[in-house]
């Protein structure tokens, strides 16, 4: 599929039934959306979704976003790697989605395939802290 092209995506259970439209509760505001390679399942980024975002992601199958400071927002439509969706997943509560994906290029802003490549690892001997 090219990016011009939209499709009405249809959610249901794992069992296949389809829902009739599952939605996120955004009644306290922007939902957290976990995206994740639906290929080999790498957590690729943190964003936040509201209304507007979440109902264009559906209808284009491209995956959008809203921040407080770029407002509402297709990832990929500046740099051409886009999130094409495969599948959402609501958690117990709707509050909160994880997003299975397939990256047409690098997810990060740095050039790297996902976000939580760059930014550091911390280990439980490495905290700084106090242990308990």
């Amino acid at each position: 599929m090219t990016h011009g092209e939209g499709h009405r995506l249809e959610m249901g259970t794992s069992s296949g039934d389809v829902l009739s439209a599952p939605t996120p509760d955004f009644s306290k505001g922007l939902v957290p959306a976990v995206v994740q390679d639906a290929d080999d399942d790498e957590v690729l980024m943190l964003a936040y979704v509201d209304a507007e975002a979440w109902q264009r992601t559906l209808e284009t199958g491209h995956v959008w976003f809203h921040s407080r400071t770029r407002g509402l927002w297709e990832k990929g439509a500046t740099s051409g790697s886009y999130l094409d969706l495969v599948e959402a997943r609501l958690d117990c509560d709707r509050d909160a989605l994880l997003l299975r994906v397939r990256p047409r290029g690098p997810v990060c802003h740095t050039g790297a395939h996902g976000c939580f490549e760059v930014g550091g690892t911390i280990r439980p001997g490495n905290l700084g802290g106090r242990g308990h």
